[in-house]
């Protein structure tokens, strides 16, 4: 089975030294794409080269929410513009609100956001995207720019948050973090299995807290998920496999 990592940081240093062997143990358990997110330029080139070694991964590029600079925005922006045919996404994108406070700085956030939501729109890409304390106000923005191709990934607001996301067909991933995560079970019950999909957003929301994620662990997010739903594991290793078939072309 084709399962996909649907948010994944592979080209974090984290992986320097046995990236081979980790994409290999994602492979052995049924793993056939890693969407591969990056935070800024330099990233996003390297996650360009890795790809080419490592066909698994499915190369994004994005400029992370606490990065303020209209310069990098555009930078990024025109690197996406240069190489729309090898991005699988724009991302990872989005508002942070955990870690940028300031009304100015969440403007400016703000702006940069809208601006990768309408190129993702204009070069018809999916958006990863990040809404740490900001769900609601993702969704907002998402909707009012009409984006349509949206993935939210460890989405951390309330169910009822993610409702409009949901009824805007935004699809919701799930990382290995939901066995230790009421608020991710909570997720998990309330919405709908047809918007559902598996990440692990390496090397970080691991089953246990400081340890190094990995792609292979989606595993442990399919079997909570079955679990929490009351339903074989399969049915969730192939709806999902199809909710992320469907939103980024694989």
């Amino acid at each position: 089975m084709n399962l996909v990592d649907a948010h994944a940081h592979l080209a974090d240093a984290a992986f320097d030294s046995d990236r081979a062997v980790v994409l290999k143990r994602a492979r052995e358990v049924g793993v056939g794409a890693v969407i591969c997110v990056g935070e800024t330029l330099a990233e996003a080139e390297r996650i360009l080269a890795l790809a080419a070694e490592h066909p698994i991964l499915r190369p994004c590029a994005g400029l992370y929410p606490t990065h303020l600079e209209e310069s990098e925005a555009d930078a990024l922006l025109e690197f996406i513009d240069r190489n729309v045919d090898r991005l699988a996404a724009v991302g990872e994108v989005g508002l942070d609100r955990w870690k940028v406070k300031e009304a100015a700085d969440l403007e400016v956030q703000e702006r940069i956001f809208r601006r990768f939501v309408r190129a993702a729109i204009r070069l018809d890409l999916p958006l990863n995207v990040h809404s740490r304390s900001a769900g609601a106000r993702a969704i907002e923005v998402l909707r009012e720019e009409g984006a349509r191709r949206v993935l939210l990934h460890a989405f951390d607001g309330r169910a009822a948050s993610a409702v409009p996301g949901v009824e805007a067909g935004y699809f919701f991933s799930v990382p290995p973090s939901i066995v230790r995560s009421p608020q991710k079970q909570k997720l998990v019950r309330r919405l709908p299995l047809e918007c559902l999909l598996l990440e692990t957003d390496s090397p970080v929301l691991g089953p246990e807290p400081g340890s190094r994620n990995e792609p292979a662990n989606v595993r442990i997010s399919a079997r909570a998920m079955a679990d929490l739903r009351g339903i074989d594991e399969e049915a969730v290793l192939e709806a999902t496999s199809a909710n992320a078939r469907r939103l980024f072309k694989l």
